[in-house]
């Protein structure tokens, strides 16, 4: 029988509350709800393009700064992806998405390696949107990358509009991460010389 590649993680401390379930094999089913309207908005793209079934409820500190609620709520959807794969075998573990988004155009290449690396070249004309301040981003990226060791590079290539920047960078590593969790019959095993991811 087929294991359910799905995962619930939950991770409470003082900064804030978490609770995330993750589905691999979905159909974007989600309920996301975190108190940051502009990240719910995000997160729910995810889910939507990449055809993920996610649920989401964060609560935290926002009222000091939505740093530790955004970076958590990385750190919590990286751990459910990583217990989701399993050991990954079958997967096809590479994944790669250009997505536009009228003038902006945003690349992201994913590599569930088991070898966690970050590449972010975003430049943002301005980095607030309703007082949600944009650079939170990168370390979102961060915590989502260390803890699902995996391997993400995110390019934009060009944009003017710092939401349609977010926006194509997340709906990218949908469809990335879509491609890269996907079994192929033909993987036996796990994709690596080394026998291991």
């Amino acid at each position: 029988m087929k294991r359910a590649r799905r995962a619930t993680i939950e991770r409470n401390t003082t900064e804030s509350r978490i609770t995330i379930g993750l589905g691999l094999d979905g159909t974007g089913k989600r309920r996301i709800s975190t108190s940051i309207p502009f990240l719910d908005h995000m997160l729910d793209l995810l889910a939507r393009h990449g055809l993920f079934d996610l649920t989401i409820k964060a609560t935290g500190d926002t009222h000091i700064d939505d740093h530790h609620t955004v970076e958590d709520i990385g750190i919590v959807l990286g751990e459910a992806l990583k217990k989701a794969l399993g050991r990954k075998e079958g997967i096809r573990r590479y994944g790669n998405a250009w997505v536009p988004l009228d003038e902006t155009l945003a690349q992201v290449t994913v590599d569930l390696s088991g070898r966690p690396y970050l590449v972010y070249n975003v430049k943002l004309p301005h980095r607030r949107i309703k007082g949600f301040d944009l650079y939170l981003f990168e370390d979102f990226f961060q915590a989502l990358t260390t803890h699902a060791a995996m391997n993400l590079h995110i390019n934009v290539a060009y944009g003017r509009n710092p939401h349609h920047i977010m926006e194509s960078i997340f709906k990218a590593l949908a469809k990335a991460l879509d491609q890269a969790v996907a079994v192929d019959v033909r993987v036996k095993g796990v994709l690596s010389t080394k026998g291991s991811l």
